[in-house]
């Protein structure tokens, strides 16, 4: 409608002592923040509620309002002390899955393989499930059975994350007053960086991102959008992060496949593509030359690589 994409709505449930009770994630430093700012680069978060016997962690109740969720309070129910906090959120995921159909994304906070039989209902009845819980603390069975997986990490750690990019951009400041050193030096610099393999830190591509390029590339009959190889890499592998693998984007996963081989990025008006390395360059006729070629890792725009359509699909 209008030409514009479709924005997805989504609905944020949290089994939430479920996610900080022996999970290496306290009440203290649990952090809801990264993960929301990855759903909200899918579309707008419009339901929030997280399940706990709030009494227990009522340190972590002024956050939570902070990031607008709200908190159902669920007594315990037993001797024992157990609560009906994950049958209360099943109950209310069904019941917003047949009632309010504009909602097509349900994120399910938790490692219990308990919410499997949710998350098989949500898909069939035609949502996307996305799983968030703990790495180490997360049953094998909940991921699979979610659509796409995102792991919590403690506040402190990304704070250590924080503090190693300060670092990190003090160092390049410092850049200028060395660059001043004689050609000779620069030169043999950069000859010692192509003896090492030509990238700082280089880092190996993971298994299931080589399978599904080689499988898609083999099938293919034109270019493919980078966004179907990472959905594919997904749908196999719910719980797959390039970071985990040393990438910070996917650009730059794709970027360190192309120096092995295993593709060829090609460029179609502000569009990239990837192609078979067999694939011959384009001539002037065609939309790039060698030298655009050669130039493209530097100026790849990451946010460019989903923008756009399969050229195979827009044919249809």
């Amino acid at each position: 409608m209008n030409g514009q994409p479709q924005q997805h709505r989504i609905a944020l449930f949290l089994d939430f002592e479920n996610l900080v009770t022996n999970t290496g994630i306290s009440s203290t430093n649990f952090d809801l923040q990264p993960s929301l700012d990855r759903l909200l680069e899918k579309g707008r978060v419009v339901f929030r509620r997280a399940y706990c016997d709030w009494s227990r962690f009522a340190e972590a109740k002024v956050r939570l309002h902070d990031y607008g969720v709200e908190l159902l309070d669920v007594p315990p129910s037993t001797r024992s002390g157990k609560n009906g906090a994950d049958m209360r959120l099943v109950i209310d995921a069904l019941e917003l899955c047949y009632a309010r159909e504009h909602i097509d994304i349900f994120v399910i906070g938790s490692g219990d393989s308990d919410f499997c039989p949710l998350a098989y209902k949500l898909r069939e009845n035609g949502r996307t499930v996305i799983g968030l819980g703990v790495k180490g603390s997360t049953s094998p069975l909940f991921v699979k059975a979610c659509d796409e997986f995102l792991y919590l990490r403690p506040k402190q750690a990304r704070g250590e994350k924080d503090a190693r990019d300060s670092v990190s951009a003090e160092e390049a400041s410092a850049q200028p007053a060395r660059g001043h050193r004689g050609k000779g030096q620069a030169a043999k610099g950069a000859e010692s960086e192509t003896a090492s393999g030509g990238h700082k830190g280089k880092h190996k591509v993971p298994e299931i991102a080589r399978s599904v390029v080689k499988r898609l590339l083999g099938s293919a009959t034109g270019p493919i959008n980078p966004s179907r190889i990472k959905e594919t890499i997904v749908r196999k592998e719910p719980d797959f992060d390039e970071r985990d693998h040393g990438f910070p984007t996917f650009a730059r996963l794709l970027e360190a496949m192309e120096h092995e081989g295993l593709l060829k990025r090609q460029q179609q008006g502000r569009q990239w593509y990837v192609v078979s390395p067999e694939t011959p360059t384009p001539t002037r006729g065609g939309h790039s030359k060698r030298g655009a070629a050669q130039a493209a890792p530097e100026e790849l725009e990451d946010e460019e690589l989903e923008e756009y359509p399969d050229p195979e699909d827009s044919e249809g």
